[in-house]
């Protein structure tokens, strides 16, 4: 008898709910085929204060967006919230989303059931960040950064700490 099953999996997704967040890579995902056709995308990621009880890493998200800050597109709409404000003209003709980095942001996680019958955390909305100590990420190495023959753990056990800072980024 030959049995296949589903391989254990040692995710455990971010908990839910409204978590002081860091902004840690924005990564170049290329052109992708969506259902919309070939667009250029990124992937927003941050660190959370929460730990993850298994690795004692804190726990990372992401979301992929389309690179448009058209007024209906989820990046200018995610940046305007996150921002408290709207983009300027100025803004509009061009961003630069590395200035996302190191931005403190509020992000609030949900719970997903994949068709496969598994959890896993999405980020639902971003705010600003409530005044306060603000986070900062050390030793993380970016994706577009890491040497292709390092382990995916080295980047995820990145601390998270908290400085003072007022300062809004972007």
């Amino acid at each position: 008898m030959i049995i296949a099953k589903r391989p254990e999996s040692s995710f455990q997704p971010a908990p839910e709910g409204l978590h002081h967040a860091v902004c840690c890579d924005v990564v170049d995902l290329g052109m992708v085929d969506t259902p919309w056709g070939m667009k250029q995308q990124v992937e927003v990621r941050w660190k959370l204060s929460e730990t993850n009880s298994k690795t004692q890493a804190p726990f990372e998200v992401r979301k992929r967006y389309t690179t448009s800050l058209h007024e209906k597109a989820n990046l200018r709409k995610d940046c305007e919230s996150w921002r408290g404000k709207k983009f300027s003209d100025d803004e509009l003709e061009g961003f630069d989303l590395e200035k996302l980095l190191n931005a403190n942001a509020q992000v609030q996680v949900v719970h997903v059931l994949s068709d496969q019958g598994r959890t896993f955390d999405r980020v639902q909305a971003i705010v600003p960040h409530k005044k306060g100590p603000k986070l900062t990420v050390k030793n993380y190495v970016r994706q577009a950064d890491r040497d292709e023959s390092r382990e995916s753990s080295e980047a995820q056990a990145t601390p998270v700490v908290e400085v003072d800072s007022d300062e809004i980024p972007f």
